[in-house]
């Protein structure tokens, strides 16, 4: 039988998150999904599992979980800097760990960057829905969020680690996104848009996995009045009412009304999973 997992300390925020659900946004289901990916991917890596394994997120406090059974866990914590400790003793972080069984392996609060994930080999296997395993905080599909005394199965380990390791990215000191004008850009005055090319934002405490909202000078609109609903993208830059940008994230509604001044590259938005509150933020055009 293979090893599982209890949770012991859940945190602020933890979630098992995979690669996320694609293809579902005609009928209204949000993508999810690891919100940095690169650090999923690097995490699944280093424990032998494929890319797309389902791991733990962890927002700010870091969480805490015990491996049941007798047989050792190869684990990894990586994406933000925490301390990372088994049974109380001081261990890799961004390496391989072998996690003994009844053993509690901890990340501690971030310390560099917001969101650390936590790789298991065999990876995290509840019940996929829509043929992924990533909790979705919008919609409610997928596990829910984490509590203590939660189990969750580990599948079986597949392949040998990676024997080689690469660098893990940094919290950025400064945000930077590419912005791809449009579709709805005419809807907000010319100095509005030179205001968005060139003002300095900053990364506010509001933000969460649906979207990173900002702090900054207010966008004006050119036009008034409301647009009806439409398709909204990863990445979408959406301008509510107080005239803030919004950049949508993994867990954002695939529909909505506010007109999107432009689209962040994909690539770029790894970076937005680690940005703290306070973190500058700038656009630039893509």
């Amino acid at each position: 039988m293979n090893p599982g997992l209890e949770v012991v300390r859940a945190g602020a925020l933890t979630t098992v998150q995979d690669e996320g659900r694609t293809g579902w946004a005609h009928l209204g289901v949000p993508r999810a999904g690891a919100l940095d990916g690169p650090a999923r991917r690097l995490a699944n890596r280093l424990v032998g599992n494929a890319p797309d394994a389902a791991v733990l997120e962890t927002t700010l406090t870091g969480c805490a979980v015990r491996v049941t059974g007798t047989r050792p866990v190869l684990a990894v914590v990586g994406g933000a800097g925490c301390r990372v400790t088994v049974d109380g003793r001081p261990v890799a972080w961004g390496a391989p760990v072998r996690v003994p069984g009844g053993a509690v392996l901890e990340a501690g609060p971030a310390v560099r960057g917001l969101r650390a994930y936590l790789a298991f080999a065999g990876g995290l296997v509840p019940e996929p829905v829509l043929g992924s395993r990533s909790a979705d905080l919008l919609s409610g599909l997928g596990p829910p969020v984490l509590r203590e005394g939660d189990l969750l199965p580990l599948g079986p380990a597949r392949t040998a680690p990676a024997a080689d390791t690469v660098p893990w990215p940094g919290a950025p000191a400064e945000l930077v996104l590419p912005l791809y004008p449009g579709p709805r850009a005419d809807w907000f005055t010319e100095a509005a848009l030179r205001t968005l090319a060139t003002a300095a934002y900053r990364v506010s405490e509001r933000s969460n996995r649906i979207g990173l909202r900002t702090e900054g000078p207010a966008l004006r609109r050119a036009m008034d009045g409301e647009l009806p609903s439409e398709g909204m993208v990863l990445g979408a830059v959406q301008v509510p009412p107080d005239g803030l940008p919004v950049v949508f994230l993994n867990d954002h509604p695939t529909t909505g009304g506010y007109p999107v001044v432009g689209v962040v590259a994909e690539a770029a938005l790894a970076g937005a999973a680690q940005a703290v509150p306070g973190t500058p933020v700038r656009f630039v055009r893509a």
